[in-house]
C-alpha cells in the first residue's frame, strides 16, 4: 500500500522557518522524482519544488528560490522541504507528490497535506 505522510507544518511568524517531511512507503522511492506542491485558499495548486530520484537535480518555483530547499534521504525514504524567510503569502496546505516509473508505467501518488500558516 502506497503512503506519503507529511509532517512539520504549523504556525510561524513572518521571517521564521519550518521544515516539512514526507515519509514514503509502498513504492520504489529512490526511482521516484519527489515534489512539493502547495495550495492556498481560493487558489490553484502550484508546484513549489522538485528533486530527482538520485537527489542530483532540483528545481524551484521563482517565488521560493533562495528561501526553500528540497532534499531527500533515500535510506529513510523521506523527502524534506526546508523553508526559510517565510512570508504570509507562503500560507497554504503543502502536499508531497511522487512520480514513479515502473515497468514503463507512470504513477503519481499524493500525500494528505500539511498546513503551513505564516502570520504577519
Amino acid at each position: 500500500q502506497v503512503q506519503l505522510v507529511e509532517s512539520g507544518g504549523g504556525l510561524v511568524q513572518s521571517g521564521g522557518s519550518l521544515r516539512l517531511s514526507c515519509a514514503a512507503s509502498g513504492f520504489t522511492f529512490s526511482r521516484s522524482a519527489m515534489n512539493w506542491y502547495r495550495q492556498a485558499v481560493g487558489k490553484e495548486r502550484e508546484l513549489v519544488a522538485t528533486i530527482a530520484g538520485a537527489g542530483d537535480s532540483t528545481n524551484y518555483a521563482d517565488s521560493v528560490k533562495n528561501r526553500f530547499t528540497i532534499s531527500r534521504d533515500n535510506d529513510k525514504n523521506t523527502v524534506y522541504l526546508q523553508m526559510n524567510s517565510l512570508k504570509p503569502e507562503d500560507t497554504a496546505v503543502y502536499y508531497c507528490m511522487a512520480v514513479n516509473w515502473s515497468w514503463g508505467v507512470r504513477r503519481v501518488y499524493w500525500g494528505q497535506g500539511t498546513q503551513v500558516t505564516v502570520s504577519s
